[in-house]
């Protein structure tokens, strides 16, 4: 494999000055908290989003797609490395510190190590120009998880999830330094209210600052597009991480004013610490249709600098819809769609996410594929695209389904899923059916075996362990071999006994 990976490079440089500069582009976009089903090409009758709908009619929508993990840095880990909450360094949010101030972090998040292997390292090696925008979560710079420690040419955006429930932050960086934009003080820039709570009469921009991030984001991003387009000796891998539709609610009021005041009677007051709003629907879907237009400034700017053609566009979202605090409410947007379960879980709800993929001439558009796929195949299946060496990704590569040589893959691997948040947790698709396990972590009482069917059971209504005991010997046999707790994470006890079962 690594000798002709080395051929196939040896061959990139000497072409290059003969037209292997038509190497794809590739521009990943990675949502935060965007629910499957909160896209109108996945059904959404309420929130518009009809520029990510046209990229799904312009290519593939996938039906059966998954986040690497429920929550926020652990599956942003796995879509950069190709390797499961299983093995790899964030098994969980986490601090460095704990303690540390909103207002002076210098540790944040628990970092990826200096191992471990990235798609924008493995794209620039092959000789693409890397940009990263929005949000990372693997890393402040300055420790081993920073962007540039893992092949970003370019950053500019959050690294901390704390810094991230803001989008009027008092900084952003940009390549390594830290830019200043709002008055730290203002209550904006926190994203939590911190135990105060509103009086009557409360607006919106009692809880603004000066500079939004968002459309900031997506300009710094259209400028690394345009100087791309002016390279004609590298493609360029462009990531783009927004913020949205993570709570805390600040969209910019011209967004809110597309959707009915009939929807919200009553405010969101500010419980569960997320700041308060006076029309939390219209806000959820206001954040999600302003991240819509982010998304279309960018598929405008690859059109209109002639790279559409030549550029693979893939849209996903790092996990399901929230639970319902900060004035979420996805009930009223039927975000879920009768799955079982949301952020933080590893029911269907908390992992099924968007996927959506476009390679004009190489992806027939308007189709959709059953096959299921999730975040850990991203890495492998774009290396074998470009040529690029993948590592040793442990997701499978969708490149056959993708480009319509086959229907679904002759030798899918399991997909696995380990995580010691929200209890401790624990699930392996094999091919149709998917058997987890919860609450394994700490003094509680593991909780029983599940299996379900998903083909007949997507909302996992009825759990079918009785009927599979060898089906979770399997699991378990490959947790065996593709489960560690890494430093600083807890052990998961899933080969502990069943509550009322014999060991």
């Amino acid at each position: 494999m690594k000798v002709v990976y080395w051929i196939i490079v040896g061959l990139m440089l000497c072409f290059q000055d003969s037209g292997w500069a038509a190497r794809p582009n590739i521009v990943l976009i990675n949502a935060d908290d965007l629910g499957w089903a909160e896209l109108g090409c996945y059904g959404q009758k309420k929130i518009k989003t009809p520029h990510i709908d046209q990229l799904a009619s312009q290519g593939q929508r996938w039906t059966n797609f998954y986040s690497g993990a429920p929550v926020c840095s652990p599956s942003r880990n796995v879509l950069m490395t190709g390797r499961h909450t299983g093995v790899n360094d964030v098994q969980d949010l986490k601090r460095v510190d704990p303690k540390e101030s909103w207002y002076d972090i210098k540790k944040g998040d628990w970092p990826i190590s200096a191992e471990a292997y990235t798609i924008p390292q493995a794209l620039k090696k092959a000789g693409y120009a890397t940009g990263g925008f929005g949000k990372w979560g693997l890393g402040e710079f300055g420790t081993t998880g920073a962007p540039d420690k893992h092949g970003f040419d370019h950053f500019y955006g959050y690294t901390d999830q704390k810094v991230c429930h803001s989008y009027y932050p008092p900084y952003i960086w940009d390549d390594g330094k830290k830019i200043p934009l709002n008055n730290e003080k203002s209550p904006a820039t926190t994203g939590h209210l911190l135990g105060n709570r509103p009086r009557k009469g409360f607006t919106a921009d009692d809880y603004r600052a000066q500079v939004h991030s968002s459309d900031l984001i997506a300009d710094k991003m259209l400028d690394f597009v345009k100087r791309c387009a002016a390279d004609k000796e590298h493609p360029f891998f462009l990531y783009y991480a927004p913020l949205e539709p993570h709570v805390a609610m600040q969209p910019l009021q011209r967004w809110i004013e597309t959707y009915p005041k009939h929807w919200d009677k009553n405010p969101y007051n500010g419980q569960q610490d997320y700041l308060p709003h006076p029309r939390p629907r219209a806000a959820y879907a206001a954040m999600i249709s302003q991240m819509d237009a982010n998304v279309g400034r960018l598929l405008e700017a690859l059109k209109t600098y002639g790279l559409e053609k030549n550029t693979i566009v893939i849209f996903t979202s790092d996990n399901g819809t929230t639970h319902d605090v900060g004035g979420v409410d996805h009930q009223f947007f039927d975000s879920v769609r009768g799955l079982r379960g949301l952020k933080g879980q590893l029911h269907e709800g908390g992992i099924r996410v968007p996927g959506i993929i476009r390679w004009p001439g190489k992806v027939k558009a308007g189709t959709v594929v059953a096959q299921p796929a999730y975040h850990a195949d991203v890495m492998p299946t774009l290396c074998a695209l470009v040529g690029a060496d993948p590592g040793q990704p442990l997701g499978s590569d969708l490149s056959p389904v993708l480009l319509g040589q086959s229907k679904k893959l002759p030798n899918r691997r399991p997909m696995v899923w380990a995580g010691g948040g929200y209890g401790g947790q624990v699930a392996v698709r094999i091919g149709k059916m998917k058997v987890m396990r919860k609450n394994l972590t700490g003094k509680r009482q593991p909780g029983p075996w599940e299996v379900y069917d998903l083909n007949r059971d997507p909302g996992e209504k009825k759990n079918l362990a009785d009927k599979y005991p060898k089906l979770i010997e399997e699991a378990i046999s490959i947790l065996e071999k593709e489960y560690k707790a890494s430093k600083g994470f807890p052990l998961l006890k899933y080969k502990a006994p069943e509550p009322g079962k014999k060991s």
